[in-house]
């Protein structure tokens, strides 16, 4: 095949896939891949649920609950480099299974260990699969979509990770008092076995191996797709393709490039300022509860696992006005409001569990929705041969926010009471405000136009 006639195909198969609506073929990659993501969203925040117990019975002081938090964080900051250049070269699927399969391994481990340093090393590695699933999906995902109604269909995918966090929450709830400790690790690794063996069954993303120069596989899938559309559908015009971005490689130092440095910049910033406060509330709640306030168990448990039920609420909100209003104004919104309810908690001293529990519910599930729309946003604006590189590099930001964050509240928590930690959330969402204002606006636009 001459290089124009590889090219001319690469742009008649991105133009097909731009005209196929969503249909019920779609239907088993994102609920498999979604599934996944539910998993992984309970992997990281098990053990939350797990540590008002653990803190008694081993003892641990603010600062090793801190670091037990934390690690999970620096094993899926080397799980989004990983996995996402394993998604480059290797696929989206194969990448995803693995990172699931580690994730169903290390919650057995978890589940079994019987010490500080046991858990530690557990969380460690299970943070490796962790942080490696969550950005193949999203360029999965995203690749399996068309420009008008893309915000729709991805984030009611990406729905499924705060509803998997309101799952850990509500079964943690319940669990933990009822079964002890193990058993919210438990409850999450048998099903992840099951789903690494429906993750390796998936069909590859058509636009990944159109970028790997795989255009008869892809093409495929493409007929797989139409097939399930019917007999006479009309293929639309599809996007502007430029034919030379189709054979450049892959490189690691594109995002910085130029063209995409800005952007780049912008999304690192976002995802560690969203981040920083979303997974510090969400896994040091239930303890300042218990420990802070003194509530019971079962009562912190309950108080804590409302943030996700706010968050769930606000995605699903989104999800239907998202292609509306706007990747930007909704991002810009977000980091507002939540600077604005962090900063009455730390004016005010946050004196009692009841004003934390609303303010910091409310709080958590208007910057919970940011965190889905930057799970959309982020594999827009890069292109398909890095478009898993540059989401993994920006979540890298989140694992470094998530690590340091509840290190810091350990910190804080022992030695400058909550209201600093409020106070600080509050200026971090302003930041965060600051770096929505230069996000570009992709609704309704093809990946390719966005990102040659």
């Amino acid at each position: 095949m001459t290089p124009g006639r590889e090219h001319f195909d690469a742009a008649s198969l991105l133009a097909r896939i731009e005209s196929i609506p969503t249909t019920h073929w779609h239907l088993r990659p994102r609920l498999v891949m979604g599934s996944a993501t539910f998993f992984d969203a309970f992997s990281a925040l098990s053990l939350a649920f797990a540590l008002p117990v653990l803190t008694g019975l081993w003892r641990l002081s603010p600062q090793r609950v801190g670091v037990l938090i934390a690690i999970a964080y620096v094993g899926q900051l080397a799980g989004a480099f990983l996995f996402t250049w394993m998604a480059e070269k290797f696929g989206r699927v194969p990448s995803a299974t693995v990172a699931v399969t580690i994730m169903a391994v290390m919650s057995f481990g978890c589940a079994w260990a019987n010490g500080f340093y046991a858990l530690l090393a557990c969380r460690l590695v299970q943070g490796i699969g962790i942080g490696g699933e969550m950005p193949v999906a999203a360029a999965y995902i995203s690749e399996l979509s068309q420009a008008r109604g893309r915000g729709r269909f991805f984030l009611v995918y990406e729905i499924i990770f705060p509803a998997g966090l309101m799952a850990t929450g509500q079964v943690g709830a319940w669990l933990v008092p009822a079964l002890g400790w193990k058993a919210i690790f438990l409850i999450g690794a048998i099903p992840c076995c099951v789903i690494a063996v429906l993750l390796a069954r998936l069909p590859e993303s058509p636009r990944w191996l159109i970028a790997r120069g795989r255009a008869a596989e892809a093409e495929a899938i493409v007929k797989q797709m139409e097939a399930s559309v019917g007999a006479g559908a009309r293929l639309g015009a599809g996007p502007e393709i430029n034919r030379e971005a189709l054979g450049r490689p892959t490189r690691w130092s594109e995002p910085l490039s130029d063209f995409y440095r800005r952007r780049t910049l912008i999304v690192w910033a976002l995802w560690a300022c969203a981040y920083f406060v979303a997974n510090s509330l969400n896994n040091w709640m239930p303890s300042l509860y218990t420990g802070v306030y003194h509530l019971g168990l079962r009562p912190s448990l309950r108080a804590a696992s409302l943030t996700n039920v706010a968050q769930v609420i606000l995605v699903l909100i989104c999800a239907f006005s998202i292609d509306r209003i706007g990747r930007r104004n909704w991002t810009l919104a977000c980091f507002l409001v939540c600077a604005v309810l962090l900063a009455i908690l730390g004016i005010t001293g946050a004196r009692t569990a009841l004003s934390v529990v609303i303010l910091g519910t409310l709080s958590y599930g208007v910057i919970g929705s940011a965190n889905a729309v930057l799970y959309l946003y982020t594999p827009e604006v890069y292109p398909t041969r890095m478009r898993a590189i540059g989401t993994g590099m920006a979540t890298a930001w989140l694992r470094l926010a998530s690590a340091a964050g509840p290190t810091l509240v350990g910190f804080m928590v022992g030695h400058g009471g909550v209201a600093t930690v409020f106070q600080v959330f509050a200026a971090i969402s302003i930041l965060g405000a600051l770096a929505a204002g230069g996000m570009i606006e992709t609704r309704r636009r093809p990946l390719e136009a966005i990102a040659p």
